[in-house]
């Protein structure tokens, strides 16, 4: 999900500013991708094992059309079945033509606020893969059994028919929990929150940020942020049970590919200890940091301030290829606190074509196919130099965002909190609006201070501040 989106159509300078971002990146698909995808739609042959009786539901953000992921969930004695469908992208991208050449040329689907650049011909993103409501659709159904606390007994991936019988966006689904009657989505809380718990026994961590949205009122911006909702957490509790699941798969398998992350190490967490004490939000010794990040309210101003400051904890994500039997120990995805596969989303992030492949194959007991372990070396440099990409235009984003926010506002003064400083400088967040920025001066990094805004250049992206006092 983007960061930052736009709510209305905006125009001008800010427009002009967002599409500059663009100039590195892919444009239309070339026409020869194009009608391979057509082809590849029209001859496409549905799996012989059909599961459209069984009544899935998409939850997503309201609007969207790229559709990865279905669920349903039931009980079973004290336990849960849950099948969690994935759209079946190998399906319509022949190993070696231009589609799937494309594909790996992009890496994964770029967003900003002015529209997505897909990694695959909408035909396919958005029409015959994508899990739309009331169309039958070729899929990756995963099977889990649980037990009565959520953890998984039984794992196991095959391809199937199905058909969603809604589309919900969160806020329906949210909704509709609140005000009870809905058994699916019910039993999607429980076994969400029987996850979350599990989660928290891992040492589990996540940053949940804030959806920033930029609306356009008179000519004038500002920055709405939008708490993300509980049946959201509870739905990407099935999307990290099925990434686990899989590296489970690939593990015994040994083949495939992980997500995975080090550990932060001491000296960081101890500046993040002492960082958030100085916000007057001491972290309690003794507490995991996954669980504190998730004791904070989303509605507090200071939050945004000790997230951007959590990220130092969550750096050196990359991707490792099994090449035979590795001690399961040493891929660990430390936020996730388990080894760990992306797996759900392959009309978004190319990786996980490949992963759902090894996985049902390892799953039917049959040999991974050769051109997918040939291809796995070269997926780690695709999805990192995309990932660059991909952050730059989201931080670029964010920059030209937040300059169109303040542009009237030079000379104005601001409570800010410092997030990061060094001798001259340092990065400072607002308290209201949500804007991170550079200020000039001496800070020390925690301290709350009073800043004047002295540039704010839309084109560039450009904000920066000057402090004028510690509050």
């Amino acid at each position: 999900m983007p960061l930052t989106k736009l709510r209305s159509n905006v125009g001008g300078e800010v427009a002009d500013a967002l599409a500059g971002l663009r100039t590195d990146l892919p444009d239309a698909f070339p026409e020869a991708v194009e009608a391979e995808a057509r082809r590849a739609v029209d001859a496409a042959e549905m799996p012989d094992d059909d599961l459209s009786g069984v009544p899935f539901v998409t939850l997503d953000p309201a609007g969207s059309t790229d559709l990865d992921q279905a669920l349903h969930i039931e009980r079973a004695g004290d336990g849960f079945t849950v099948l969690y469908a994935i759209a079946d992208v190998p399906a319509f991208v022949a190993p070696g033509g231009a589609v799937d050449a494309e594909a790996r040329r992009r890496g994964q689907t770029i967003y900003a606020p002015d529209g997505r650049i897909p990694l695959h011909p909408p035909v396919i993103s958005e029409g015959a893969a994508s899990l739309l409501e009331g169309q039958e659709r070729g899929a990756f159904v995963w099977r889990f059994e649980l037990d009565h606390a959520g953890r998984v007994t039984d794992a196991s991936l095959r391809r199937a028919r199905i058909r969603s019988t809604w589309q919900g966006s969160y806020e329906e689904a949210q909704a509709h929990v609140d005000a009870g009657g809905d058994e699916l989505l019910s039993l999607l809380q429980e076994v969400g929150e029987l996850r979350i718990a599990l989660e928290r026994e891992r040492g589990g961590a996540s940053l949940n940020r804030p959806e920033q949205e930029i609306v356009e009122e008179g000519g004038h911006y500002r920055l709405v942020r939008r708490a993300t909702l509980p049946v959201e957490g509870w739905n990407a509790q099935l999307s990290l049970m099925t990434g686990m699941a899989a590296a489970d798969m690939m593990l015994s398998a040994g083949v495939g590919i992980l997500r995975t992350m080090p550990a932060p190490d001491a000296q960081v967490i101890e500046a993040f200890r002492i960082q958030v004490a100085a916000l007057g939000r001491e972290w309690p010794t003794g507490m995991a940091y996954g669980e504190y990040l998730r004791t904070l309210p989303q509605d507090d101003p200071v939050t945004p301030a000790i997230i951007q400051a959590a990220a130092k904890l969550f750096r050196g994500a990359g991707y490792t290829v099994l090449d035979g039997p590795v001690d399961p120990a040493t891929v660990v995805q430390a936020a996730i606190g388990a080894p760990y596969a992306h797996v759900t989303a392959p009309l978004r992030r190319l990786v996980d074509r490949f992963v759902l492949l090894v996985c049902e194959a390892v799953s039917q007991g049959r040999p991974v196919p050769g051109w997918v372990t040939d291809a796995l070396a070269s997926l780690p440099g695709i999805m990192a130099e995309s990932g660059r990409l991909a952050s730059r235009v989201d931080s670029g984003a964010i920059a030209i965002v937040e300059a169109a926010v303040l542009a009237d506002r030079v000379a104005e003064s601001f409570d800010a909190v410092v997030v990061s400083a060094n001798d001259s400088h340092g990065t400072i967040q607002l308290l209201d609006p949500a804007v991170t920025a550079r200020c000039d001066g001496a800070l020390t990094a925690g301290e709350r201070v009073t800043a004047t805004l002295v540039t704010a250049d839309v084109a560039s992206g450009t904000v920066l501040f000057r402090v004028t006092a510690p509050r």
